[in-house]
């Protein structure tokens, strides 16, 4: 029974010199076994994803969207170079006010909402961090205004990708924000350090003219992309089950140019020629108003 480790908040040093006793035994066990609350069991690599890359898809374009149309007024550099992209969107707002009441009155009276309050109206639900209620487990994901129901994508990982050849060794020492892929693919999600200043530098690399291809912004207290806190969310307990779980998804190249300023995700090397890989988080049940999020930082694959 192979550790599929999607969701091993490991230190790539621990990952890369051997595995722990705990991996071992995990892997000694037979399918017949229970398995503990705090790991995921997935029978086979294609039943680990809750909910289609389609549906993945439609929730990042839906919010994504109103986040661009609540600061509509600041794209206008993108929107020059983009006529046709820039009459779409003028026909959503003023076409269709009544189905985007919120989005249409911030474009006319030039007042943004927060990321928050969109996610909120367009979701259904907001998330924000604070303090965990597990002890000594710092800082926490919670739903703080709506209802999140079973299968919605709910927050995102943010961080440099990393192909699995690739070096990450500095970032990793003391790093505990280090999720690994099923592939092998890494995602550093540290906001602070080595970690924040290799993810804004190839931010930086990527821009193509007004066009940011990456978002950085949660690097900093004030995120612009609301989801982008999935790194902050806890692994579950005997006494909190996990109510959200981890599933990768891969940025198709149709994906539009001018809304992938609220990806909070960029490649270490410029020369990948694999799709951008992201991860989202997408509920395992209903999750109220209130709750704190939590994970299984162990998926197991047999």
């Amino acid at each position: 029974m192979p550790l599929a480790a999607l969701g091993l908040f490991l230190s790539w040093v621990q990952l890369s010199v051997g595995k722990s006793d705990k991996t071992e035994e995990i892997q000694t066990h037979s399918t017949s076994l229970e398995v503990p609350k705090t790991l995921r069991y997935v029978p086979e690599d294609c039943k680990d994803k809750i909910v289609s890359d389609e549906d993945v898809l439609e929730t990042l374009l839906k919010i994504f969207k109103a986040l661009f149309i609540n600061d509509f007024t600041r794209q206008m550099n993108i929107l020059a170079l983009l006529p046709e992209v820039k009459s779409t969107y003028l026909e959503l707002l003023h076409l269709q006010p009544s189905k985007s009441k919120i989005t249409f009155s911030c474009y006319e009276s030039e007042n943004m909402f927060s990321p928050e309050e969109l996610l909120f109206h367009t979701l259904g639900f907001s998330i924000t961090r604070n303090q965990s209620s597990l002890v000594s487990a710092g800082t926490g994901v919670f739903v703080t205004r709506g209802f999140v129901p079973k299968g919605a994508v709910v927050a995102m990982y943010p961080g440099t990708v990393y192909q699995k050849y690739e070096p990450i060794f500095f970032q990793s020492i003391g790093n505990p924000f280090i999720f690994r892929c099923i592939d092998g693919v890494l995602i550093d999600g540290n906001d602070k350090g080595i970690s924040k200043a290799v993810y804004r530098s190839c931010s930086r690399r990527d821009q193509l003219g007004p066009f940011h291809m990456s978002d950085v912004s949660w690097l900093t207290p004030v995120v612009q992309n609301p989801l982008a806190v999935g790194q902050y969310v806890n692994n579950c307990s005997p006494d909190k089950a996990a109510n959200v779980c981890y599933q990768e998804f891969d940025v198709p190249e149709c994906f539009p140019i001018e809304l992938k300023q609220y990806l909070p995700n960029v490649t270490y090397s410029h020369d990948i020629q694999s799709p951008l890989r992201c991860v989202v988080l997408v509920a395992l049940r209903d999750i109220k108003q209130g709750e704190e999020l939590f994970s299984n930082y162990y998926t197991i694959v047999n």
